[in-house]
């Protein structure tokens, strides 16, 4: 009867240890929050490097325009390695001009659907579905890409990839900020980076889609829903801005210009960023897409990365703790923008 009563307090222990242990060595999820920027993105790469060599690996990831492409291709298994391979190495004018490749040579050519100067179409034909609305780019160039890259489904559920995905887009008919996070993922990302006056909207259903950054521009929030506990954020915004008092105004895309309703959210983002990582990218542009300056971003994004090396390293050794005084850096580092935005105003 003791040798039993022995036996059961020992396991009892055990069992009680083995919980404990697992309760305290519980990793926190987490999440990559990659920014939108155009050209900039390259950026993301070189800090994508330092993350991967690291040893982190998110468990969820969000991204807006540029950083929806990288973010969907990073999500199907790609890497800092090949997605560098593929900034330095990729036709950008083409791809995201939708240059036409016959015409290039020629001054002014048209086909069925469009006229084009040098191979890049300048006005859709009347009888075209696309031709009504702001923008003449499709982004069948991106589509195809990102299609070719991922070979994916016409439709799945982004959580099913191997890293959860979610991209973000703004539905400028209905006024409010859509999470994609199923359907056909070349066309999210390219209903993500819908730049207003460049590509056409995309279309679903009731929905009429732009460039999720003109809404969430950094979505740490997203990641935040999907479960990450820590989040990690690139951010390619340069100049930092303080929201704007909201007024009624005309509606559509005059109304964003004159409310900025995204500042509200970005800057909440960017103060519950756990890691924040926002390179100096001065002299650099969201159509900067040329090599030299691709290669130059990448390395930039890369330096910037290391300098949240102990960060990442705690982080990955299950001791990180979230740095107050680096918020208050931000917090007064917005301030000091805004009372220079009101000098050159």
């Amino acid at each position: 009867m003791h040798y039993l009563k022995f036996i059961f307090i020992v396991l009892t222990f055990t069992f009680t240890q083995v919980a404990a242990f697992a309760q305290n060595n519980k990793r926190p999820k987490i999440g990559l929050v990659l920014g939108g920027g155009g050209a900039k993105g390259a950026a993301e790469v070189g800090a994508l490097k330092v993350i991967e060599a690291v040893g982190i690996e998110p468990d969820f990831i969000a991204g807006t325009s540029i950083g929806s492409i990288l973010g969907g291709l990073y999500a199907t298994g790609y890497r800092a390695e090949q997605l560098d391979t593929m900034m330095t190495t990729q036709d950008w004018v083409t791809l995201i001009g939708d240059r036409k490749s016959d015409f290039k040579q020629r001054f002014l050519e048209e086909d069925t659907t469009a006229y084009y100067l040098f191979g890049f179409p300048v006005m859709r034909k009347s009888k075209h579905p696309d031709a009504n609305g702001v923008g003449v780019l499709r982004g069948d160039h991106v589509i195809q890409l990102i299609d070719s890259m991922t070979n994916l489904p016409d439709s799945c559920d982004f959580n099913q990839l191997p890293i959860p995905f979610r991209c973000v887009a703004y539905d400028i008919k209905n006024k409010e900020e859509v999470v994609m996070q199923s359907g056909n993922l070349p066309l999210a990302v390219r209903a993500s980076m819908a730049i207003p006056g460049g590509f056409k909207p995309v279309r679903q259903n009731d929905r009429v889609l732009l460039d999720g950054g003109l809404i969430n521009n950094l979505p740490v929030d997203v990641v935040r829903q999907m479960g990450a506990d820590i989040v990690i954020a690139i951010d390619l915004t340069q100049k930092k801005r303080e929201a704007k008092e909201q007024r009624r105004t005309f509606g559509g895309l005059i109304d964003w210009a004159l409310n900025r309703p995204d500042l509200i959210k970005y800057n909440q983002n960017v103060d519950d960023a756990d890691i924040y990582i926002n390179p100096d990218l001065t002299g650099f542009g969201v159509t900067s897409f040329n090599q030299q300056s691709i290669r130059t971003m990448i390395d930039l994004g890369e330096a910037e990365a290391w300098k949240h090396y102990k960060k990442l390293t705690d982080l990955k050794n299950g001791s990180f703790v979230k740095d107050e005084t680096e918020l208050e850096e931000r917090h007064k580092s917005r301030g000091e923008n805004k009372n220079k935005q009101i000098e050159e105003d």
